[in-house]
């Protein structure tokens, strides 16, 4: 790892001062005395570095570029916030504040809560595609963090799984919407810096592939139809409902488990009939042997 928070070319959140972010963050720490420009808050020097990266990406942040977008001098930000590590460890957390909508976490159920956290991150990747250049393994944790894991972690309890497993599934969606949000970044980003739309692209390829379907080399592909790589097909959503219905099934056995149906050994056998306490006995059969009563 270099300095400035970078590793392999990839900045890393929480690589800047933990404890004066977490004062930033949480807004424990001394407050900045009023700068050399009126208005200028640590909320928006944040807001002007998400709006620099998400137009130019992260490679355009600097203080000195924030500073221009402020129309401010450099040195006044140092006033608001340490450096870019502090800088970035804030926007991470300003990008992930929750809508206080109900409904944008589903209608209660754990299925619908997973749903929505799903699709509101490739989402949040798609508004901020700089995300995918930050290393998060060991992320600062603000109210934004902390709010999003306390909804999303209240609706998913009625699951039954234990802590770490529900922990668990959170980071399963999680790391499915990263691929997500990687390919289809990635395909907006060739398609801006080529030239070339994604038809454009396939349909220079049309000759060669046609060649090589004809060949009888790969059959099982030249037999595929014709809208098995049709845009219209919805890849990440086929992908989330099925990785849900693998967890329904699941928390089904978990909850199976917990409550165990009835062995026969458990049901208890049915008592004997008890014995008579009065009167003649009329199911057994009459004692012939004795005389028979004599008139009086």
């Amino acid at each position: 790892m270099t300095s400035g928070g970078r590793t392999g070319g990839r900045e890393t959140s929480g690589s800047g001062d933990i404890t004066r972010t977490l004062d930033l963050l949480w807004g424990t720490g001394r407050r900045p005395s009023r700068g050399p420009k009126p208005g200028l808050t640590l909320e928006r020097v944040v807001e002007a570095a998400v709006e620099l990266a998400d137009r130019e990406g992260l490679g355009a942040l600097s203080m000195r570029r924030i500073a221009t977008e402020l129309g401010t001098g450099t040195m006044s930000l140092y006033r608001y916030v340490p450096g870019k590590a502090e800088l970035l460890d804030l926007m991470l957390d300003r990008v992930q504040r929750t809508s206080e909508e109900p409904g944008d976490f589903g209608d209660g159920h754990w299925r619908s809560t997973l749903e929505a956290l799903g699709r509101a991150a490739l989402a949040l990747y798609r508004r901020h595609p700089w995300l995918l250049e930050v290393n998060q393994s060991r992320p600062i944790l603000g109210p934004s963090a902390l709010d999003g894991m306390e909804r999303v972690m209240s609706r998913i309890k009625p699951m039954g799984l234990s802590d770490p497993e529900l922990l668990s599934v959170i980071v399963m969606i999680e790391g499915y919407v990263v691929g997500a949000a990687r390919t289809q970044v990635y395909q907006q980003e060739v398609e801006r810096t080529s030239g070339l739309t994604d038809a454009e692209f396939w349909e220079a390829q049309r000759p060669a592939l046609e060649k090589a379907m004809a060949s009888g080399r790969y059959p099982v592909m030249a037999g595929l139809t014709e809208d098995t790589f049709s845009s219209d097909f919805d890849h990440f959503e086929f992908g989330l409902q099925r990785m849900l219905d693998g967890l329904d099934l699941f928390v089904t056995a978990r909850t199976a488990e917990a409550v165990p149906a009835s062995s026969p050994s458990s049901i208890p056998a049915p008592a004997p009939p008890s014995a008579p306490t009065a009167g003649p006995d009329r199911s057994a059969p009459p004692d012939r042997s004795a005389p028979p009563e004599q008139p009086a």
